[in-house]
């Protein structure tokens, strides 16, 4: 990029930020005075809000590098750890969202506070915490400064070299979020993450059209007939056990990994438990669906097109798409990505950084100091957030010397926290006895086991067990459950446990949930149907003549159930939200 495109860029760039920074002051000017302002936006969020702010803390650079990696290097299967979490965020809108509404709960360890005790609450924030300062904000960072390393050529423009440069880029990304992170508040958070998320569906939609163009020569249909005629198996979802995702870990494992950020990761649903009512967040949380169906698309397929632009030629599978961008984007639009990538960053970073500030205040803070004015609380809270980025600052560019890959390893320490976490919550809301020990043993149970099964074994034994992390997640959540179980059968709480419904807004459920529902689970197997053998992954072809036959009947069966749901189900699941809440609610919304 020469000099003048350099400096248009961060100019055309700068313009854009300071209008998303006006216009998100303006909306959130004077709602983080109070801890429910600050860190729930004032319990005031619209579903539209709660989308924007949801898809842009989940889609950051994180998923545009690591996604767009696993693809060039590998095939469509990772695409499973995006398709499949419609299920979890049908989970969360449907049965989990009622009930963090209707206890009016800040944050989840409040909630298991609620359902066990103190002790199980102050394991899980540790927990969150040891996962965002060791790996979720350190990958967020730096695949940030992986993006803007290669698109401006920093060692270029520097003369550093690439460790020394993304060191710097880490550095320089994290010290402007952090100010962000520390004074913005969820309000401000909600407000910038829905204007940048229109930018996101825009230069995520033109980049693999531009990559098209570039790979067919100036014409983007004969870009495509070269993407869906050779190498067909990189266009395959149906993994196999050689691939990163088999197929069979999406029924062991994954499910409950998703269900464990859709449902229970702090900081994805903080933003819902802003909703000004229980329709609104489940508006939110279903419209994020739609947009997680869109990341084969956006966040992968140009992963594919690098990989026949620039064969197996680069440094490391995490630069497909950082490369792909520098390379094809034209540099009049340098300027607009660069504000997509940096506010995906951010968003991110800022959501990570305001949930650990929320936990740290009203779980830690709050239950020993209780007299403790909002005002002092939030200080604190913001203390704490600065020193936290600046550990992450540290950690984020030891990243760099992942063999594998930034999604890969990531998926792996997640584990440590994710699936304990998700079975707790889950055994403690349907089964009524089970006592806080029980949570407490299957947290210290889980990481110890998980690492043991994937390092622990072969450090201290020299034994390594070959065993697919995503199926590690499946068979410690099953043995976990039959832990608590145990613990409910052999030593049962006194009392059964009951939610205390203490919701200040409109429980009534949105009239359309159940049947949004099931269009997003016709539409999430209709994309595996796409990305199979015999669909664009056909062999002889673009796609198999059985193709259009299963497309159609599946349209059919999607259609029918979802407006047969309309008439049926509503009533019976009102009923279902009416009796758990213990609360009366209208037959119409």
């Amino acid at each position: 990029m020469g000099e003048n495109n350099v400096l248009f860029t961060l100019l055309s760039s700068l313009f854009f930020i300071v209008l998303i920074g006006i216009w998100t002051y303006k909306k959130s000017k004077g709602i983080n005075k109070t801890t429910e302002g600050y860190f729930l936006a004032g319990r005031g969020m619209t579903g539209s809000f709660i989308a924007g702010a949801l898809i842009l803390t989940n889609l950051s650079a994180e998923q545009m590098v690591g996604l767009n990696g696993q693809s060039y290097g590998g095939n469509m299967t990772s695409m499973a750890w995006e398709v499949t979490a419609v299920i979890a965020i049908i989970i969360m809108a449907l049965f989990l969202l009622p009930r963090y509404l209707g206890g009016a709960f800040t944050t989840l360890p409040q909630f298991l506070r609620d359902r066990f005790d103190e002790g199980v609450r102050r394991l899980v924030v540790l927990l969150f915490m040891f996962g965002y300062v060791l790996v979720t904000i350190p990958s967020t960072l730096y695949s940030g400064a992986l993006g803007v390393l290669k698109l401006f050529d920093v060692p270029g423009l520097t003369g550093l070299d690439y460790s020394q440069s993304v060191w710097l880029m880490v550095w320089v990304i994290g010290v402007i979020g952090a100010l962000f992170a520390v004074f913005g508040g969820m309000q401000a958070i909600a407000v910038s993450d829905s204007l940048i998320g229109i930018g996101l569906i825009v230069i995520c939609a033109i980049i693999p059209a531009v990559g098209l163009f570039q790979l067919g020569d100036g014409s983007i249909i004969e870009g495509v007939k070269i993407v869906t005629t050779n190498h067909t198996e990189k266009l395959n979802a149906i993994g196999s056990s050689e691939d990163a995702v088999p197929l069979a870990t999406i029924f062991t494992g994954m499910i409950w990994a998703n269900l464990f950020y859709w449902g229970t990761n702090q900081y994805a649903i903080q933003r819902t438990l802003g909703a000004k009512n229980l329709a609104e967040g489940q508006k939110g949380v279903l419209y994020t669906g739609f947009f997680k169906l869109l990341v084969p698309i956006f966040m992968m397929l140009p992963g594919i097109i690098a990989f026949h632009l620039y064969g197996g030629n680069l440094q490391s599978v995490d630069l497909a798409y950082p490369t792909l961008v520098s390379q094809a984007l034209p540099w009049y639009m340098q300027g607009l990505f660069l504000v997509v990538l940096l506010g995906a960053v951010f968003s991110s970073f800022n959501a990570l950084i305001n949930s650990a500030a929320t936990m740290f205040a009203l779980d830690v803070i709050q239950p020993i100091k209780k007299d403790l004015s909002d005002e002092k609380l939030l200080s604190l809270s913001k203390w704490f957030a600065g020193g936290l980025a600046l550990i992450s600052f540290f950690i984020s560019p030891l990243l760099m010397y992942a063999p594998e890959g930034l999604w890969d390893l990531i998926r792996r320490f997640t584990g440590f926290f994710n699936i304990p976490i998700i079975t707790i919550v889950l055994v403690g809301i349907f089964i009524k006895k089970v006592p806080p020990l029980a949570a407490k043993v299957v947290i210290w149970f889980h990481v110890v086991t998980y690492y043991m099964i994937l390092w622990g074994t072969e450090q201290l034994f020299g034994i390594p067990l070959h065993i697919n992390y995503i199926h590690v997640y499946g068979i410690l959540f099953l043995t976990e459950i039959i832990i608590m179980l145990v613990f409910a059968k052999v030593k049962p709480s006194e009392k059964e446990w009951k939610l205390t419904t203490k919701h200040n807004i409109d429980m009534m459920p949105w009239k359309y949930s159940l049947p949004i529902s099931i269009i997003l689970l016709g539409l999430m197997s209709g994309f595996y149907l796409v990305f199979s053998p015999i669909g664009l992954a056909y062999p002889e072809g673009i796609v198999s003549p059985y193709f259009w036959i299963s497309f159609i009947a599946l349209g059919i069966v999607t259609t029918g159930l979802a407006i047969w749901s309309v008439k049926k189900w509503n009533n019976m699941y009102l009923g279902i939200v009416e009796k758990e809440m213990n609360i009366k609610l209208r037959k119409t919304n």
